[in-house]
């Protein structure tokens, strides 16, 4: 699960083109072939991704993946599509509001079990709640951006994996992870 080497400005901007290409495909719209992907770079490695649509500087849409099982590009084409069509929180996307949509992407990595909220560190750790077949993950920019500490931050992932809020504090609490992200 872990990635650990920073992407170049230029492997940012091909993402942010797979991105936007991706999108502009899923939603009919002509000449969005990809960008051509070396399979020796970085971006054809394995890495666990999320992308969020901003549109007017407000999220507007997200997916993602904690596993690192399919190439970085693969996975940007793939979560860029569903968190702008398919994310249940939003409507579609219209295609003449296309134009108004900015991908971010966040590539997790340096995954690692932690004890609980005192092993956090608001806007530079995200975390990975799991328990059984459920899981909730906040992104390092979300503590950040509600200004949690992270008692809150694990809450919130407890809720978004449909546990009980305080959940992570339980005799048996849920499997805790948290990551760093590479955000752009």
């Amino acid at each position: 699960m872990a990635f650990g080497m920073m992407i170049s400005d230029e492997g940012r901007e091909i993402l942010r083109k797979v991105a936007l290409k991706a999108a502009a495909r899923a939603m009919g719209l002509r000449d969005t072939a990809s960008p051509v992907i070396d399979p020796a770079s970085l971006l054809a490695r394995p890495a666990a991704v999320f992308v969020t649509w901003k549109k007017d500087g407000r999220p507007r849409g997200r997916s993602g993946t904690v596993g690192a099982e399919r190439a970085l590009a693969i996975e940007v084409e793939e979560h860029a599509v569903a968190a702008l069509l398919k994310d249940p929180r939003f409507p579609p996307a219209a295609v003449k509001e296309l134009p108004r949509y900015v991908p971010e992407i966040s590539v997790l990595h340096s995954f690692e079990e932690i004890p609980g909220a005192e092993s956090l560190l608001p806007g530079t750790h995200g975390v990975v709640v799991e328990k059984g077949k459920r899981r909730g993950v906040v992104l390092p920019q979300d503590a950040a951006l509600f200004d949690w500490d992270g008692a809150r931050i694990l809450s919130q992932a407890c809720l978004r994996a449909g546990l009980p809020e305080e959940s992570w504090k339980a005799a048996s609490p849920p499997r805790l992870l948290r990551f760093t992200a590479e955000v752009f």
